[in-house]
């Protein structure tokens, strides 16, 4: 069976850590949020993906390549214009051969796949949608069920009031081939507001599935912290005092830190994981870090401090600066003593429209 990821998007609620980094390719762990999910993918037996690429494509191809270093054939499908979440794979067609899955490009679950796929066959869906409890589902897609399972109606973002269901579209469908006749190819088509409204007019059986496993949707820079936080937090084999790098023998950790090789610790640093720190970066005597992410080369002065924050690639933290609960977009320099916080993103000099 074969596989879609809608990787199109321009990640506008990432900003400003999508200026110059596709949403695909934000490290999650040191390695690019889409690895995890072609990982995945692998160990459910998908053996073949199709990228549905728009804005920002080329890193993409150029890190993956043909998708040997994953263990799956990748194949790449690039829009020239939004087509929203159906178009793209209507475009990709010419790829789909039987069978086939569908996930959102932004999302995050530990699901089981083979069980979802598994419940589709037995039930002649033409359509599956994996479903996930959330607390608050007015800021989702609800969706109604029977008692069999089989979906009744969706309401986008429903007001309070209107909540009959705290199970929402989680961004996995399987679907049969029948559904691509129901997007109209070339254009602008959504899921959520046209295929699957006219597939239950049609009267086709649509199925929902239920998963309790970890789910999240890293569409802003506080869940794409929490992901990293999350997961290095459930990783019992993280290490709280990471070796191989240079670490000064003052320097003292607590919880779980990824920590590369080519990193330098100085004196007297303290880290409070969960934490992720990017390769070649430095950590300057006397600075604290805790329950932050950095990207690669990013240095932390002498003396600063950097809290419940993401700092992107190659930024210099002057000495004596505090970064607290904030976002820094990447090749940003912020000067000695100042104070940065809370709630605070800064763009990069580059992307995002900036000149």
């Amino acid at each position: 069976m074969n596989a879609v990821i809608l990787v199109g998007g321009e990640g506008t609620r990432l900003r400003p850590l999508t200026c110059n980094t596709p949403k695909a390719m934000v490290p999650v762990l040191n390695r690019p949020f889409l690895e995890h999910v072609l990982c995945q993918l692998k160990a459910h037996g998908v053996r073949t993906v199709v990228l549905a690429l728009g804005h920002l494509s080329q890193p993409i191809e150029e890190y993956f390549g043909d998708g040997s270093n994953v263990g799956v054939n990748l194949v790449y499908s690039v829009e020239k214009e939004p087509l929203g979440t159906a178009g793209p794979v209507k475009l990709a067609e010419q790829y789909l051969d039987g069978r086939f899955l569908v996930l959102n490009g932004d999302v995050f679950a530990d699901f089981d796949i083979t069980s979802i796929v598994a419940a589709h066959g037995r039930s002649g869906a033409v359509a599956t949608l994996a479903l996930t409890p959330v607390e608050d589902p007015t800021i989702y897609g609800v969706v109604e069920m029977s008692a069999e399972g089989r979906v009744k109606r969706f309401v986008e973002k429903p007001r309070r009031e209107e909540v009959t269901s705290n199970m929402i579209n989680a961004g996995l469908y399987v679907m049969e081939p029948e559904v691509l006749s129901y997007i109209p190819a070339g254009t602008k088509v959504m899921f959520e507001h046209n295929v699957f409204p006219a597939l239950l007019k049609a009267g086709k059986p649509m199925f929902g599935h239920a998963q309790t496993g970890y789910w999240i949707d890293i569409g802003t820079p506080q869940k794409y912290l929490q992901l990293n936080l999350d997961m290095l937090g459930k990783d019992a084999h993280a290490p709280q005092h990471p070796a191989g790098a240079l670490v000064h023998p003052t320097a003292r950790f607590s919880g779980s830190v990824l920590l590369p090789d080519d990193c330098i610790v100085g004196a007297g640093v303290r880290i409070a994981g969960p934490a992720v720190i990017g390769p070649s970066c430095q950590l300057g005597p006397g600075s604290v870090l805790s329950r932050s992410v950095l990207w690669s080369g990013s240095l932390l002065s002498e003396n600063c401090s950097v809290s419940a924050s993401v700092i992107a690639d190659q930024c210099v933290i002057g000495t004596g600066a505090i970064i607290d609960n904030s976002v820094l977009g990447d090749h940003l320099a912020i000067a000695p003593g100042a104070r940065i916080g809370p709630g605070v993103k800064l763009w990069p000099k580059t992307g995002c429209g900036a000149t």
